[in-house]
């Protein structure tokens, strides 16, 4: 009998690399986007050269109701979900006066409110089978303040720790809970927040690559992933380093890597 994994935000970046991983390790996909065009031109794709189904779900989750109404459409097809990948998300940049705030609402919604939900939903059944396995996509922003990204940073520091909880709570349960941890890598979610021609080069990497490490790390049921020496030697200071520095050296590299949109003037820092 096939497994079967979903994935939000498949149609691009990190999430579609995943996608690509698990179709190829023989899982049927449920895979959920906004973008309804290539998640139909995916499925089409995907079936014609394996054969595992796709089904598709082209939802924006940062709607409230979303999760649920995803949980109910899964629910109806009777297929049960063994892996679940929450994954989509998006950036916002600019002092937090200044930045939109109904933007920021539904960037809450889909990384906390969503993502928990769909944690909830799905968790209940892989227990009662005492299987299952889910991944979370954070950032190492999870471990730093944010300053210009303040939003960003902060639900990544929720999914983090709402994770490491929740980890812990299954244990013994045959189901493992994973938060995936990258750093600058290279998809359209670094074209929102100040395209992708960064000045500090050396700490990126690619979609492709993270997947792999998340996938992996998934699969041995390691609680926090965070691929790259670089960004594990950072996520390690950051426990020890005062949290003003911080923000002023998160700051400074937000304004470095972000020139393109960074009309703010560096003061009272």
């Amino acid at each position: 009998m096939s497994k079967t994994a979903l994935i939000t935000g498949a149609a691009n970046g990190i999430g579609h690399e995943l996608a690509k991983i698990l179709i190829r390790d023989s899982y049927d996909l449920i895979l959920i986007d906004k973008d309804r065009d290539k998640l139909e031109e995916i499925k089409q794709r995907w079936e014609n050269e394996s054969d595992q189904t796709v089904k598709i779900i082209p939802k924006n989750l940062s709607f409230p109701g979303a999760a649920h109404e995803i949980f109910k459409e899964v629910k109806s097809w009777n297929i049960p979900v063994d892996v679940l990948i929450n994954n989509a998300g998006f950036g916002t940049f600019g002092l937090f006066t200044e930045t939109d705030w109904e933007r920021e609402t539904e960037m809450i919604n889909l990384h906390v409110l969503a993502t928990t939900q769909l944690t909830k939903l799905f968790l209940k059944e892989m227990i009662k089978r005492n299987y299952g396995n889910i991944m979370n996509t954070s950032s190492l922003a999870a471990f730093l303040p944010g300053p210009l990204m303040a939003v960003y940073y902060a639900s990544k520091a929720y999914l983090l720790s709402f994770t490491q909880a929740i980890a812990n709570e299954v244990k013994g349960t045959g189901v493992s809970i994973t938060v995936l941890c990258p750093g600058l890598t290279k998809t359209n979610f670094q074209k929102t927040v100040g395209g992708d021609k960064a000045k500090i080069k050396w700490t990126w990497t690619t979609p492709d690559k993270v997947a792999q490490y998340g996938y992996k790390a998934m699969q041995k049921g390691k609680v926090v992933a965070i691929p790259g020496f670089v960004n594990l030697t950072v996520a390690k200071l950051s426990r020890i380093v005062p949290g003003s520095i911080s923000a002023k050296i998160v700051r400074r590299f937000i304004e470095m890597n972000r020139k393109k949109l960074c009309h703010i003037p560096i003061k009272n820092k």
